[in-house]
């Protein structure tokens, strides 16, 4: 039979567990705003500037999509730097981010399968060479918003509180 005060030690290291993990659990949850937060600013504004880029440069782009086989070059290459735009400022103000999240990810899943062909086939077999592409964080932090939402910090939050308040009214 185990003497009593290892029984008592058991239970309050049993206790100490639960504590400190209720603890951490909670400090994490802090973290969880800011982080999506910066997650939609960075990828959100580098977005924008892709999608600029794309559009201040449209014959270049148009002409890479050719080489690509991308049909209507001129006017796919218009489509996706006006989506990259309006999409990631959308993205960087957390307003209508999910929905918005929808035609970013169709749109890096197009540059996979025609750009990096070679490194979605080996997703797999090669996922150092598929997580190295350029769509790659893009694809993450987009997939990391449309999963969790854009967090409290974003116009979404605020439209839903405001929404709420004229509900209640």
């Amino acid at each position: 039979m185990a003497p009593p005060w290892l029984a008592l030690s058991g239970n309050l290291n049993l206790y100490f567990m639960k504590t400190l993990l209720k603890y951490l659990d909670t400090a994490a949850s802090l973290l969880q705003a800011p982080f999506l937060l910066i997650v939609r600013l960075y990828w959100g504004l580098q977005f924008v500037q892709t999608g600029w880029g794309k559009l201040s440069h449209l014959s270049h782009v148009a002409a890479y999509f050719s080489s690509l086989g991308i049909p209507a070059p001129h006017l796919n290459a218009a489509l996706a730097g006006t989506t990259e735009m309006v999409g990631g400022l959308l993205l960087a103000l957390g307003l209508f981010s999910r929905v918005v999240c929808l035609p970013l990810t169709f749109l890096l899943g197009i540059a996979y399968v025609t750009a990096e062909h070679a490194a979605l086939a080996g997703v797999f077999s090669d996922p150092d060479r598929f997580t190295a592409a350029t769509p790659f964080l893009f694809l993450f932090a987009v997939l990391t918003v449309l999963a969790f939402g854009p967090g409290v910090l974003s116009l979404d939050a605020l439209r839903g509180a405001m929404g709420a308040k004229k509900a209640k009214a």
